[in-house]
């Protein structure tokens, strides 16, 4: 049996779901043909034919995020994950930053490979009773003439250019797309187990909190998570208040000695770790 790491092309995506689905993950072919065909490339590790392992490169100019580290449940703890990585790293090589969000079960190979923990983040679902988001406060719906004007606040606030991901999530999922002129927006997309919401940028918590209220109740009762920076208390207690509770824990975490972009603490949302 031969294994071998190649390019992912867009042939290989239902692959690229069928491990999402062993794992229990969220993508969508949508989610796999933005990753496959991203400036960074995507790559799978093979036995015979069949697709055992993933990883991801999403490049968003000067940043590299390694994304879908994935490895089948039946083949783990066999050395996959860290081919996988090395790949990523080879090509994210001359890249002025490169970042990920760990899991706990993650966070030791990439302290191996020389990454530092950065800040915390923590996915927070709905508890069984559901959500209390009632709208509040002057977000409105995006448009595409909008546009420009995110695109540009989240390059200062994000730190790098990720205009062509926000238009397509526009596109994927106008609903979840709210504005807050000069002052926040936020984004959302559809999954297989539930809708993500974000990023969501904001100058300070009470937009942060206008613009989750309108996307959550813009999704009439369908299940959310939201992917949040801990750096607000207020905004945790915030979302446990209308319904959420914490459900795990990532680290967000950058190849020693480079320094995250952006301005972190008014990210109130990421897009998901696949997306930073």
């Amino acid at each position: 049996m031969t294994l071998a790491v190649r390019a992912m092309g867009l042939a290989d995506i239902a692959g690229g779901l069928r491990l999402c689905r062993a794992s229990g993950w969220n993508q969508l072919e949508e989610d796999w043909r933005a990753i496959v065909e991203s400036p960074g490339g995507a790559w799978l590790l093979e036995r015979d034919g069949a697709v055992i392992g993933t990883a991801a490169l999403m490049r968003y100019d000067a940043l590299a995020w390694v994304a879908m580290m994935l490895v089948d449940p039946a083949e783990r703890r066999a050395g996959h994950g860290a081919r996988l990585l090395a790949e990523a790293l080879a090509a994210a090589k001359d890249a002025p930053c490169v970042g990920l969000d760990a899991t706990p079960l993650g966070e030791p190979l990439y302290r191996q490979a020389g990454f530092d923990g950065s800040y915390s983040l923590v996915r927070m679902v709905p508890r069984s009773s559901g959500l209390a988001a009632a709208r509040e406060g002057r977000a409105a719906a995006m448009t595409a003439a909008d546009l420009p004007a995110v695109c540009a606040m989240d390059r200062e606030i994000f730190g790098a250019d990720r205009s062509a991901l926000l238009a397509s999530l526009l596109s994927r999922a106008p609903e979840s797309a709210w504005v807050v002129e000069s002052r926040g927006f936020c984004f959302g997309r559809p999954g297989y187990r539930y809708h993500q919401i974000g990023p969501i940028v904001a100058t300070d918590g009470d937009i942060a909190r206008s613009l989750a209220a309108h996307a959550v109740a813009a999704l009439g009762g369908r299940t959310v998570v939201i992917d949040a920076p801990q750096h607000d208390p207020q905004w945790i207690e915030w979302l446990k208040s209308v319904g959420f509770i914490e459900e795990r824990p990532f680290l967000r975490m950058f190849l020693r000695g480079h320094i995250h972009p952006g301005v972190p603490s008014q990210q109130y949302a990421i897009c998901g770790p696949e997306f930073a």
